[in-house]
């Protein structure tokens, strides 16, 4: 047993052997309170004279105290030690055992602020097989969860570097205040130019801001939660097929990104030269080009270029095959 296990029933004897010590010495004509300093005095071996004079009984009530009150006492002192220390050492070895974690991690995502929003992109994101690092000032937003996670201010630099932000995917800013993302994303870009930054925008205001300090992408939870209300006002059936294809892990058919590298097997060739349909079954709904515009349901005579970007839908399966399709040349 350990000692944290052990500490309840030692200091139940502990305070049984008050107990008994006191109400004993009640008896021998001893008031409460002396009653009750003779007995700490006697249990804690400290060498202060009797309160009284003792006469046999009391000796010999004194002498049975002794030998198993000190005892107790020293039962007791020794697992709240232990416990102390087992405490400390199971958090440090914990700390270390996490570091070491991050530290091997590649191409995780960092989320910065574990409130509402923060959880429930790190479940959007787990759910897709995504590694993560939660981060946060608070010690009790991380109650028991599985993620790995690093106690700190976001804003700084020694965290986030903490958090593997030197072969982090992308990162995340989703604290409470708009101040905080934009520091997080002024730190996060200086100290990774090349990072991928979703920041999170409460106010409107703050979205430009934030873009200016280097966020890739900004987010207002209050707009896209109304815009997707009055969808479903709107065009009901419309987006909760989108909803179900972004987000229902059982369901065949999902959309997927796929970019076009340098060297592609099929960059220069045309939609229909390069047969992506009847070779892998995937659908190419629109392709993002390299000014960040959309062509969406793309003529089969659009030329495919390296640096795009397919959007498609298709099985696991054909979007697979697809991403095979567009691999560099050998």
């Amino acid at each position: 047993m350990t000692g944290q296990s052990r500490l309840p029933l030692a200091l139940t004897l502990l305070l049984t052997v008050f107990v008994v010590g006191t109400i004993g010495y009640v008896a021998l004509g001893f008031s409460v309170l002396d009653a009750a300093y003779q007995t700490v005095t006697t249990v804690a071996t400290v060498g202060f004279r009797e309160v009284r004079p003792l006469d046999d009984a009391g000796k010999i009530f004194t002498i049975v105290l002794i030998l198993f009150g000190v005892g107790t006492a020293l039962y007791t002192f020794s697992v709240v030690l232990e416990s102390l220390i087992e405490g400390d050492l199971m958090e440090l070895l914990g700390r270390r055992r996490m570091e070491r974690q991050i530290d091997a991690m590649r191409g995780h995502v960092i989320v910065c602020g574990w409130g509402r929003v923060g959880r429930a992109i790190a479940e959007e994101l787990t759910a897709s097989g995504m590694e993560l690092v939660a981060v946060d000032l608070d010690p009790s937003r991380f109650g028991n969860g599985s993620w790995a996670s690093v106690l700190g201010d976001a804003t700084e630099d020694r965290v986030l570097e903490q958090a593997g932000v030197a072969h982090a995917r992308a990162l995340v800013a989703a604290l409470d205040t708009d101040a905080g993302n934009l520091f997080v994303t002024v730190s996060a870009r200086a100290l990774r130019p090349d990072l991928f930054i979703v920041a999170r925008a409460r106010v409107e205001a703050s979205e430009e801001k934030l873009r200016r300090a280097g966020a890739d992408r900004v987010v207002n939870p209050q707009s896209i939660g109304g815009a997707r209300i009055a969808a479903f006002v709107l065009q009901p059936h419309v987006t909760e097929f989108l909803d179900v294809v972004m987000h229902d892990r059982d369901l065949e058919f999902r959309l997927e990104e796929v970019a076009v590298p340098d060297g592609s097997a099929i960059a220069g060739e045309t939609i229909r030269s390069a047969q992506l349909r009847d070779r892998t079954g995937a659908l190419v709904l629109a392709l993002r080009e390299l000014d960040g515009t959309f062509a969406t349901n793309p003529s089969p005579d659009t030329t495919i270029q390296q640096g795009q970007v397919l959007i498609a839908i298709g099985t696991s399966t054909e979007l697979e095959a697809l991403s095979r399709a567009v691999e560099t040349r050998a």
